[in-house]
């Protein structure tokens, strides 16, 4: 019988569970914590890391997981590989539910960096108006430019301190492209730093960048482990065995 563990977080992670429920599938969705009031999902959720390596694979085996999808962040590295070797060491079947990474297209002005190290070091010395697209985990180098005023977006409004003065918008997406052409002119935007997300509920502050002319310092995806990968809820699907409704 299929008991299926979501790692999820993400909007796609979001779309499977539904059609997950609506299968009737016996399914665990799995909040990483680190948004405070996470989105409702239609199966039993929990939250909060699993201890690493051991930790997952004693959940698998306790909860007789008998498949686990890894739709986590692309960024989110170490869950990633967590899995991996979870899953190796149970001998419970991954697959990942991961869209495609952006890619460059006519008109964008984009600056390809290794990692948020090398994002800042992209950024030019001379003060300017800066949207640090990356999330909360991952702006704190940034603090060896305070010259530059910052702009952040946020789920949750910050608990602690930041490390450098900053106006944070709070605020959860999928934006449209109206909304952030709005934004970045409002806020006199001239940079941008982005992680390669891929997928289409982050797209819109690409395709507004290229629309200003706008630089773009993108960073690219950790390196992961080899492991089955698909980008769409319905390859999921019919990796549990079930048929779906949904084209996406």
């Amino acid at each position: 019988m299929t008991r299926a563990l979501i790692l999820g977080g993400t909007a796609d992670a979001s779309l499977l569970a539904a059609e997950i429920a609506r299968a009737g599938i016996d399914a665990v969705y799995s909040y990483g914590g680190r948004t405070r009031a996470p989105a409702d999902q239609p199966l039993p959720t929990r939250i909060g890391g699993f201890g690493g390596v051991s930790g997952l694979a004693d959940y698998i085996r306790r909860e007789n997981i008998t498949h686990v999808i890894d739709a986590t962040h692309p960024f989110a590295a170490e869950m990633s590989r967590n899995a991996v070797a979870a899953c190796a060491e149970t001998g419970a079947p991954l697959i990942a539910l991961e869209r495609e990474p952006w890619t460059r297209g006519p008109g964008d002005n984009w600056i390809e960096t290794r990692d948020v190290n090398a994002a800042v070091a992209a950024l030019p010395d001379v003060p300017t108006n800066v949207f640090l697209a990356i999330g909360r985990q991952h702006i704190a180098p940034f603090a060896s430019k305070p010259q530059h005023a910052h702009t952040l977006r946020f789920v949750d409004p910050p608990e602690a301190p930041l490390p450098f003065a900053a106006d944070v918008i709070v605020s959860r997406g999928p934006f449209t492209l109206p909304s952030e052409l709005e934004m970045l002119r409002a806020r006199g935007i001239a940079w941008i730093v982005a992680r390669n997300s891929g997928g289409d509920g982050a797209r819109a502050k690409i395709d507004a960048a290229r629309m200003l002319g706008l630089p773009v310092i993108m960073i690219s995806r950790p390196r992961l482990p080899e492991r089955p990968r698909v980008e769409s809820v319905a390859e999921i699907m019919q990796w549990l065995g079930h048929s779906t409704r949904l084209g996406a």
